[in-house]
């Protein structure tokens, strides 16, 4: 039976509104017809790429409001506003790791009692089934365990996305950790790279995230997002690429124990992101279960909820390298 919507839309707020998932959120918002808040700190500065992004928000018809999570009352003031908050601040350590600032939003939406779902930044792998990650990258689910604790204490209506690997990230460098464009000469594959992972592009995880503000199917739960013909593994990808450009790519590869041993040699932030291709691509931590078993009732899967979504495939995805 089709779940039944609200007839009204929610009014949503993004935090992070001008990052990398951020500013997909916002647009994607506006798309679906939300009115839509971005939060922007008063010490913007003279960041201009910034500001210019947030006044074409405004064009799109966005509310800008100034707010900063180091003000409680100024945070309390923007969570009054609307219905569903959406977090998308940074926890990638080699950029900017903000995850635990979201308890002072927790407070705030806990004082203003008005919204009815909270996603906090998540958005990769779920920290919940990451208990046995190695350090330092069991940093990052353990900091985004202390907030899903923080939220469930306060007892706020939440949503969690688990969407996986975003697309630049992995597709763009062939799976490759510290590469973003793919080479037309030559690939290291990771062990026997064929553990399987799940690409996502960014652009479909903000309208599968939405998609799910007004759905009481994914009210308390942890939303998967896991488009079926995405789930490949890197030698999968990479003969996706070969194929695109009509020519065979040197490969190497390297052990599970050469990789383990080359992060020592790495600063600590680069560390905790290469423990995450270790689990990703060594371990095949993402698709290692099913959803909703063991018990896991309160898991769903976005591509199931909305089958109309057309997600972008891998393949698709990558022919904007060629």
């Amino acid at each position: 039976m089709a779940a039944t919507m609200n007839s009204e839309k929610s009014k949503v707020l993004v935090v992070g509104g001008t990052g990398y998932l951020g500013k997909r959120l916002v647009r994607a918002s506006l798309a679906h017809g939300h009115e839509t808040f971005v939060l922007h700190r008063p010490e913007i500065g003279v960041d201009i790429e910034k500001v210019q992004m947030l006044l074409e928000f405004k064009r799109m018809g966005a509310k800008l409001v100034t707010a900063s999570l180091e003000d409680h009352r100024s945070l309390v003031e923007a969570v009054r506003l609307v219905d569903v908050v959406i977090c998308a601040i940074s926890g990638v350590h080699i950029r900017s790791h903000h995850i635990l600032l979201q308890l002072k939003l927790v407070d705030a939406i806990k004082e203003a009692g008005n919204i009815k779902r909270f996603y906090p930044s998540e958005f990769g792998t779920d920290p919940a089934r990451m208990k046995d990650a190695m350090e330092p990258g069991r940093v990052t689910f353990h900091d985004k365990m202390a907030v899903r604790r923080a939220i469930e204490e306060a007892h706020i209506p939440h949503t969690y996305i688990s969407a996986n690997c975003f697309a630049g990230y992995f597709l763009g460098g062939l799976c490759q950790p510290g590469y973003i464009l793919p080479s037309r000469e030559s690939v290291t594959i990771l062990g026997e790279g064929d553990q399987k992972a799940i690409y996502v592009d960014e652009d479909d995880i903000a309208i599968y995230i939405i998609r799910t503000i007004d759905d009481p199917r994914a009210l308390d739960k942890t939303v998967y997002i896991r488009p079926p013909e995405n789930i490949l593994s890197q030698r999968e990808v990479v003969q996706i690429w070969e194929k695109l450009i009509g020519k065979e790519l040197f490969k190497s590869s390297i052990p599970a124990r050469d990789f383990l041993a080359s992060m020592k040699e790495k600063e600590y932030a680069e560390q905790v992101g290469l423990v995450h291709y270790y689990h990703v691509c060594y371990e095949g931590c993402l698709t290692s279960f099913e959803i909703g078993e063991d018990g896991h009732g309160d898991e769903v899967e976005a591509c199931q909820l909305y089958p109309d979504v057309n997600y972008t495939t891998v393949e698709q995805y990558m022919k904007r390298y060629v």
